[in-house]
């Protein structure tokens, strides 16, 4: 089924008069292949429309004004346009949907139709929603907050509730295991618990960070506990679906991959009801676990605070304070091969071949000081200091620790590609200088180094030359 409707028409148009129009657009053509019927936002509900698209057994899809009238077509109208609001409706429908104009339009007393014929690969494609749907998913995307400011002393209805909830377990998951549950906690003792958890390892945080940077986190707000009328705990299971899970047997992280997509779907949906949600990550899940009294199977995913706030921050907290900033998606996309970054229809190439003045608008703002010693293996005395970061250059892998970065680098080209990559990272991070030292005579110990130094410069940080030290590894 490769042909497309395009059809225009006026309000109260007849089944008949829009079937005759149609056959005779269709002479020499198989009225079996048409999969589609486009009109213009409004006209969908015509009776004679629909029946017309019931007799074809085609689908009925819309366009709007603006998307009509920004394509070009053989014959356009002035006519149409002052009284639609387009200089098209049937063309500009068939070449919307990315047909060939096979039949031009053709018109009667209060219609007009033109037939297209998609190419063979995009005859099977489902279309995707009106431009107008489309740009609302987005939205809501593009909106998404973690918010802990600005609840407001509000009830959360019943039916509001159980649709944000119906959205997260839509969620997929691996083998269709489901293995989320959602812990609904209004108590306020329960709560107060829970906030004390929180309290606690943000102190801790707090004296772990350099003095400037602990300043800065001061001012920043953890949570929304108490200040939200709703918490919800989300759960794991992983041995829901018992041993034959499929696809979970050869990645087990799959199970709490799942959960975590389930909270995703959460937030966008409380997003889209007008429900504000912050993600609280300040305690250890086992304690909190404790405080809910979880069976010993079930196991922490996410600590939720919902609830109606005053209004929705145009960006981040993290970005409107200067504490972060967004990585560009540019950095992020390779093709086909690792380090070959671009976006899509842009040439890709590795970030040391291009010029280090391109740092894509991404420029440090911050003033926090790191001290980075990129070294073969992280030795305890480079972490002594708060500000200390080791980039661990070695092939054996360290122990867990926030404060090493494990980066072996296969080749010097790829030392130096990771190190831009470590220096942009840390600007992102509010870093606006680097003190950097080299514990290691390797080759790709130095390459590291360099990168890092072309990638703090590249986006405005403060950078010296490396300063060879002694390897306190050795």
């Amino acid at each position: 089924m490769t042909l497309v409707l395009g059809i225009g028409l006026r309000s109260g148009t007849s089944y008949r008069e829009l079937r005759d129009l149609v056959e005779s657009a269709l002479v020499g053509l198989d009225a079996a292949e048409v999969s589609q019927v486009i009109t213009v936002d409004g006209r969908e509900t015509e009776p004679g429309l629909q029946r017309l698209v019931a007799s074809l057994g085609a689908g009925l899809f819309t366009a709007s004004k603006l998307e009509l009238s920004q394509q070009s077509v053989p014959t356009p109208s002035d006519q149409v346009e002052r009284l639609a609001g387009t200089a098209s409706v049937a063309e500009a429908a068939v070449v919307l949907s990315g047909a060939e104009v096979v039949v031009p339009k053709q018109v009667s007393a209060r219609a007009t139709v033109a037939v297209g014929r998609l190419p063979v690969l995009a005859a099977a494609v489902a279309p995707g929603y009106p431009v107008g749907e489309r740009d609302v998913v987005h939205r809501v995307l593009a909106e998404r907050r973690d918010v802990r400011r600005g609840f407001v002393d509000r009830p959360i209805a019943d039916d509001v509730l159980t649709r944000v909830l119906e959205s997260a377990h839509r969620a997929p998951s691996v083998g269709l295991s489901q293995p989320w549950d959602f812990l609904l906690i209004r108590d306020l003792a329960t709560r107060q618990q829970i906030r004390d958890l929180a309290a606690a390892q943000q102190a801790a945080f707090a004296a772990s960070l350099p003095a400037d940077r602990r300043s800065a986190f001061d001012g920043l707000k953890i949570e929304a506990i108490l200040e939200t009328p709703l918490n919800i705990a989300v759960t794991c299971d992983a041995g829901r679906g018992g041993r034959h899970v499929l696809g979970r047997h050869a990645d087990p992280r799959t199970t709490w991959f799942s959960a975590a997509i389930a909270v995703q779907n959460l937030w966008l949906a409380a997003r889209a009801e007008g429900l504000g949600v912050g993600w609280v990550s300040f305690f250890e899940p086992g304690e909190v676990a404790a405080v809910l009294d979880l069976p010993a199977h079930v196991e922490l995913v996410g600590y939720l605070c919902v609830g109606h706030v005053e209004e929705f921050a145009a960006a981040p907290e993290l970005v409107r304070t200067g504490w972060a900033a967004r990585r560009p998606l540019s950095w992020a996309v390779h093709q086909e091969a690792w380090g070959q970054r671009g976006l899509p229809g842009v040439e890709p190439s590795a970030v040391i071949a291009a010029d280090a003045a391109a740092a894509d608008a991404v420029r440090a703002a911050g003033t926090q000081v790191v001290r980075l010693v990129v070294a073969e293996l992280a030795a305890a005395a480079y972490l002594e200091r708060a500000d200390g970061l080791v980039v661990q250059v070695g092939s054996e892998k360290p122990a867990a620790d926030y404060g090493v970065l494990w980066r072996p680098a296969r080749t010097v080209d790829e030392a130096v590609e990771l190190g831009v990559e470590v220096a942009r990272d840390l600007v992102l991070q509010g870093v606006g200088a680097i003190e950097l030292e080299v514990a290691s005579e390797s080759a790709v110990a130095a390459g590291l180094a360099r990168g890092v130094r072309l990638g703090a410069l590249a986006c405005g940080a403060g950078v010296d030359e490396p300063v060879k030290m002694k390897d306190s590894s050795a």
